[in-house]
């Protein structure tokens, strides 16, 4: 067996095509999370997991005993399953003699290695290993790579969170509007635990098929649908001094709603895209799109804000980001606050 995606074992696994070992690893514990959830669900009954499956910690287990556990058989069924949760915390996985030393003993003689190598096809054996991979030069991994199920876990890309987003709420049975998921990627950011649980909160208190839009993000995340980065963003594409100014001042007043650090982030990142704009010799809405990374939705937005910046203008704006970047970290600023710092921020951007 090898490497496989998280679609691929999810099919896998509802069609009851078991691997007796899964490694579940990666920086995105979310579809570590989805992963292990649905194998300690589905594959055994009520009546059999009392018997039959064990849910264990990584640090409270050593591979002798996980080894003991996982060479027993299931009463009254098919399989037993066990998932090791917090697998990064067992300590046979840190690298060291007892995993990737053979100087003294036999190349078999560890029998943890032993049963990873030919693990019991009536044993599910899970590792939920979070926020990290296993070293792959280990000889836990090759074993696990050769007889089970590799799957790394990936933070998503904050280019493809919206995309994401809508297509987690079109599974769920709703729409939502191109601005409210742009909202919910840039105020949520990619936990996609925490987005999840926002969305799954959002939608109990609306009907199946609703169009999700900024009004229902802010009565029920507490998002504000006028005064966020993204409508600032807008504001300042648009130049629309009295707006920003707004916005500044509702910034102000809620820092900790809108921490600086973020809103410079968001900032940044949306005035590349006006300076990548620039340099755009096809500037059809297809290309702007693909090459910007962002939603077709959105193109004309870039679009006005590149006409009222010039490549100078832009290119001047990106390191007054950086300049105010550092004066928020405490380089050259000793005592203005992070509010007063996105005043003096959005003036000169806007002028």
């Amino acid at each position: 067996m090898a490497a496989k995606s998280f679609d691929e074992i999810y099919r896998d696994i509802q069609a009851k095509k078991y691997s007796p070992v899964y490694l579940l690893q990666g920086e995105e514990p979310y579809y570590i999370d989805e992963l292990s959830d649905l194998i300690e669900n589905t594959i055994l009954d009520e009546a059999e997991k009392g018997f039959n499956q064990s849910i264990v910690y990584g640090r409270d287990i050593d591979k002798i005993q996980l080894t003991g556990l996982a060479k027993g058989f299931p009463m009254m069924g098919n399989y037993q399953v066990i998932i090791v949760k917090e697998a990064q915390d067992f300590k046979a996985f840190s690298r060291g003699k007892s995993d990737d030393d053979d100087s003294d003993k036999g190349k078999d003689a560890d029998p943890f290695i032993n049963y990873l190598s030919n693990p019991l096809p009536s044993t599910i054996l899970v590792f939920c290993y979070k926020y990290k991979t296993l070293d792959k030069r280990s000889k836990s991994y090759k074993a696990i790579e050769k007889s089970g199920v590799v799957f790394e876990s990936k933070k998503i890309q904050d280019s493809k969170l919206m995309e994401w987003i809508e297509k987690y709420i079109v599974s769920r049975k709703y729409k939502i509007a191109p601005a409210a998921a742009k909202l919910m990627a840039d105020y949520l950011g990619n936990d996609l635990s925490k987005v999840v649980n926002e969305i799954d909160k959002l939608t109990i208190t609306l009907s199946e098929g609703t169009t999700i839009d900024a009004s229902h993000i802010e009565k029920n995340i507490g998002i504000s649908k006028d005064f966020n980065i993204f409508e600032l963003q807008n504001a300042l594409g648009r130049k629309d001094v009295i707006k920003s100014t707004q916005i500044v001042n509702y910034f102000r007043a809620n820092p900790k709603s809108n921490p600086f650090v973020l809103t410079i982030y968001n900032l940044f990142s949306y005035f590349s895209k006006v300076m990548l704009y620039h340099t755009l010799a096809d500037r059809s809405q297809g290309n702007v799109a693909s090459k910007l990374k962002v939603n077709p939705y959105f193109v004309r937005e870039y679009e006005n804000a590149a006409r009222n910046y010039s490549i100078n203008k832009t290119a001047t704006i990106i390191s007054l980001l950086r300049e105010y970047d550092l004066k928020s970290k405490g380089f050259n600023n000793t005592s203005t606050s992070d509010g007063d710092l996105l005043r003096e921020l959005v003036f000169k951007i806007l002028h």
